[in-house]
């Protein structure tokens, strides 16, 4: 079993991990150590700051049960090693302080489970600080308690809701959905995900080493109270409270006020008692003497004669109520087991996928066969062996063992060179599943990407290697241990795929298999810097280190700008801050300077009145040449419709790319859904195209109906998409009904005299694509006096799709990103051989960068101090881009009315707004030439005068 602890940063995973493994954990860790000596933080910065960046992996043996744990890391700022967690357990362990209460990484780390399917518990930790920090009545701790679980539970309760109404919305966009229904009073009547009375839920304290479950006290107050255990286990949470003259478990109306719940009276009151005789100290003694015989505890003398008190009460609570036997204790009886959870999970992994025509049936047979044995988690020989790799983890050679399973010792020229870096001071080790079979050391595998189609014909080589299992570990958290072969259900590292695998794959002993589901992250890397080496000689040093910073990380990504500038990406700036360490430390190990964060931008036009443009302001450039005429008009695209094509980025490069476009593709996004209407009855393309269609409606001023009418039919004619095919521009083809092209193709020339010309058609591509087109238009020509000219319209297409590109790709301003723009186009080709541009814009276009003023002031800690100094660090900031928006200011203001000019003079004296500072900033850091004053105070020379 694989079992994850999940929680926000300092709500006490490790220090509970350390508990666990100094019970279970073989050996590996002493009892007096665990909480303090944090086994799962192997790294130095982990120690330094006290939060767990990397997430790390122990084998647990308990009651003849085997657990492997994985301690992920609380910290926004590494959401993706919790992504990385869940996809390979099959429960998971949530952690809540009582004092903090629920975070928004509680939130989280909850529909991270969710989506994956795992079934969780839950520890209310640190109950010690409500008795001695908040001093907490057991009453008010028990409203505390009460509180906590029932907010947990109404996050899973809209969790079931939002599946609950897409399956609705499923059923009913059917067109066959007769006899098809959802079940209400199920939906509704689903009882709660946590519940003290089932035992999946634990209180304690971590730090002081103890943990209860109900159970425990319904066991002790069996015998004492004449009841039976199960009838108590129900009674000790709830509205439920005891009569001692009657020795009667009544109701709350019962009650009538005059008696505690029973869970304060029998729960909680012992406890508030024993910590109230342990922190005394000396004074306390007579009553803790007392308390340690009422509960038949065997506690050595030496320590209970500990000056510190705090060392007094952990060992008198630590074995009263030992924190791994109830933990553990929960996880075996509360979370399934792998073959279990696997048939909850298998739709989720392995998504049931449409084979193409021309898959055989021994094709289909084999892939059924792989899929039944994940889905049973079939741990015999025979059985396919299916393994996912989570991530790539980099670890200093010192680090491996020096022998193999069978003894024998390993040199690091037996090594891969694909595993090592350039020095051969860091291997990279596959974290990864064993989902079904056996695998063995030795033995070869199939690496299969997430483009991968076993159906297809003729596979594709790049989505499918042969890749060699060089050695086998089982992960001991600070340690490794080296294995023969590993079993389904196993964890383990992997030496010798550091050649096929970038960051994720899914491995198989047969190629006949569908890749595992991609995993999602809760938000995309949104802080960026630009790395420069300090001497330009340690470039390719740089380079390589970045290439293997990439692999190392499972979120970050480095990129190369337009400008040439190598860029990494990060979650947040602790995130960060990791990256840049283990890159000057580990990867590079060289000197390189750091830009300041750098702030994405768009430009665009501001149009006051929606309309299109006038003649009067049609452009028209002619080439030297004089060959052909080009008019593009442009125009602001509604904003619902921008952030449609947006928010689609993912699907839509899928579309273009005609990439394999199935229900598996919708978990690549690192925002979670890769194409809108995901749990929609509609195919992927439908469900795409009416959001497009309910856009324009909604994103028009009045929902006025000509120019619904006019959006509607310009989506029937978008060319192609910008920049990079797939941004939030698009190029739409010319209307010929009502272009200056004439019928039997002539236009009339400036002194009236008809020209032939040939209008550079295109085709509409992506509405073609996205099903706008009903079907494909006849291109073809049969005029031979015509031909001529119609080919060599036909040719310019190509360079009207790369303008459009470089266009959107470098604003006019500051050479960033267009966005939100509709070019029109129109080529014309005429027997002349002339040329013209024609750039056709509204009236009033003004250009205005957009980018929203927070993600300027995010980054430097200053947000983040902030905000955890005036909520007294309750909360704390993730980075996650929600949207442009367009900063309403003249970056080129220069006064022109009467009341400007009155108010500004001829505006010389008028500062700098924020719009041309952004500007100005975005220029200087690309090298693009600014205008500024370089001598902003001097005096005037003065001269010596002449001696007549």
């Amino acid at each position: 079993m694989t079992v994850s602890d999940l929680d926000f940063n300092y709500h006490g995973k490790t220090t509970m991990a350390d508990h666990l493994i100094a019970a279970a954990g073989g050996g590996v860790l002493h009892t007096k150590q665990a909480g303090k000596l944090r086994f799962m933080d192997y790294r130095d910065d982990e120690q330094q700051r006290a939060i767990t960046m990397k997430s790390a992996c122990i084998v647990l043996k308990f009651r003849d049960h085997v657990i492997n744990l994985i301690d992920s890391p609380g910290h926004v700022d590494f959401c993706s090693e919790v992504s990385t967690a869940v996809r390979l357990s099959d429960g998971a362990v949530v952690l809540v302080d009582t004092v903090e209460g629920v975070h928004i990484q509680t939130h989280a780390v909850l529909r991270q489970a969710w989506l994956e399917r795992l079934k969780p518990c839950l520890v209310l930790n640190k109950i010690d600080r409500l008795i001695t920090e908040l001093k907490f009545t057991p009453a008010e701790a028990y409203a505390r308690c009460q509180s906590i679980i029932g907010e947990v539970n109404n996050i899973i309760h809209t969790f079931r809701s939002e599946k609950y109404f897409s399956d609705v919305d499923s059923i009913l966009t059917k067109p066959t959905a007769t006899g098809e229904e959802v079940d209400d009073e199920e939906a509704e009547d689903e009882e709660d995900a946590f519940s003290p009375e089932r035992g999946n839920v634990a209180f304690g304290s971590a730090g002081d080493g103890w943990a209860f479950r109900i159970d425990h006290f319904s066991d002790l107050y069996a015998a004492k109270l004449g009841a039976s255990a199960k009838a108590l286990k129900k009674a000790l949470w709830g509205h439920h409270y005891f009569v001692p003259k009657t020795k009667l478990i009544v109701s709350k109306k019962a009650a009538a006020g005059k008696y505690k719940p029973m869970f304060v009276q029998f729960v909680l009151e012992p406890l508030w008692q024993v910590y109230d005789a342990a922190m005394q100290g000396s004074d306390g003694v007579e009553m803790l003497n007392k308390i340690i015989k009422s509960m038949n505890l065997t506690i050595p003398s030496r320590e209970l004669q500990q000056k510190d008190p705090r060392l007094v009460l952990q060992a008198v609570m630590s074995r009263w109520l030992p924190l791994s036997e109830t933990v553990l204790g929960m996880v075996i009886e509360c979370l399934p087991d792998p073959a279990s959870a696997m048939r909850e999970r298998v739709e989720r992994l392995l998504p049931e996928e449409v084979s193409l025509p021309e898959a055989n049936m021994k094709i289909e047979g084999e892939l059924e066969r792989v899929r039944k044995a994940v889905e049973t988690c079939d741990s015999s020989e025979d059985a396919p062996c299916v393994v996912f790799v989570s991530k790539m983890v980099a670890l200093p050679v010192e680090m491996l063992p020096r022998h193999n399973a069978k003894g024998e010792l390993i040199s690091h020229a037996e090594m891969s060179t694909g595993d090592m870096d350039a020095g051969g001071r860091e291997c990279f080790l596959a974290f990864a599943r064993v989902f079904s079979g056996v695998v063995t050391e030795g033995q070869r595998m199939y690496v299969l990407s997430a483009l991968y189609n076993p159906t297809a014909q003729e596979p594709d080589n790049k989505h499918i290697q042969v890749a060699t299992i060089e050695s086998l570990y089982r992960m001991m958290g600070r340690g490794l241990e080296p294995l023969g072969k590993a079993v389904a259900g196993h964890l383990i590292a992997i030496r010798g795929l550091g050649q096929q695998i970038l960051k994720t794959a899914t491995l198989c002993s047969t190629p006949f298999c569908w890749p595992f589901a991609s995993m999602r992250f809760q938000a995309a890397p949104i802080v960026r810097v630009a790395i420069e080496p300090s001497d330009p000689a340690d470039m390719g040093a740089l380079t390589k280190g970045l290439r293997l910073l990439n692999r190392a990380d499972p979120f970050v990504e480095v990129t190369v700008s337009s400008s040439g500038d190598h860029v990494i990406s990060a979650a947040g700036e602790v995130h960060l801050e990791r990256c840049i360490k283990d890159l000057k430390e580990r990867f590079a190990r060289v000197e390189f300077e750091v830009s300041p964060p750098l702030v994405g931008f768009r430009e665009t036009i501001e149009v006051e009145e929606i309309g299109g443009a006038n003649q009067s302001s049609v452009a028209q450039v002619v080439t030297p040449n004089g060959r052909s005429t080009i008019r593009v008009h442009v125009t602001r695209l509604p904003d619902s419709l921008t952030q449609v094509l947006d928010g689609s980025y993912e699907f839509l490069r899928n579309i273009i790319d005609e990439n394999k476009v199935t229900s598996r593709l919708s978990t690549t996004s690192k925002q979670g859904s890769l194409y809108p209407g995901e749990n929609s009855g509609d195919d992927p393309v439908t469900s795409l195209r009416n959001r497009l269609l309910a856009a324009v409606e909604t994103g028009l001023e009045d929902g006025k109906t000509e120019e619904v009418k006019k959006w509607t039919d310009k989506l029937k004619r978008i060319w192609a998409l910008g920049p990079r095919r797939v941004g939030p521009n698009i190029l739409i083809l010319p209307d010929e009904t009502g272009s200056v092209v004439k019928e039997g193709g002539s236009v009339s020339s400036a002194n009236g005299d008809a020209e032939d010309v040939a209008l550079v058609k295109g085709y509409p591509r992506v509405s073609d694509k996205l099903g706008f087109v009903g079907k494909q238009a006849d291109r073809s020509t049969t005029d031979d006096d015509h031909s001529m000219l119609f080919k060599e319209a036909e040719s310019l297409e190509s360079s009207v799709i790369a303008g459009f590109q470089l266009a959107t790709a470098q604003g006019p301003l500051c050479e960033e990103p267009m966005w939100g723009l509709a070019f029109t186009v129109e080529v014309l080709v005429n027997t002349r051989e002339r040329l013209t541009a024609d750039f056709t814009e509204s009236s009033s276009l003004g250009p205005d960068a957009t980018a929203g003023s927070a993600g300027v002031e995010s980054y430097g800690g200053a947000l983040s101090d902030e905000l955890r100094r005036k909520t007294s660090g309750f909360a704390s900031p993730q980075l996650v881009l929600s949207h442009w928006e367009p900063l309403p200011e003249d970056p080129f203001f220069v006064p022109k009315t009467e009341e400007e000019i009155e108010e500004f003079g001829d505006g010389s004296s008028v500062l700098q707004n924020t719009a041309r500072k952004l500007i100005d900033s975005v220029r200087r850091r690309k090298g693009l030439p600014v205008e500024e004053k370089i001598v902003q105070f001097a005096t005037k020379q003065r001269t010596r005068a002449r001696k007549v």
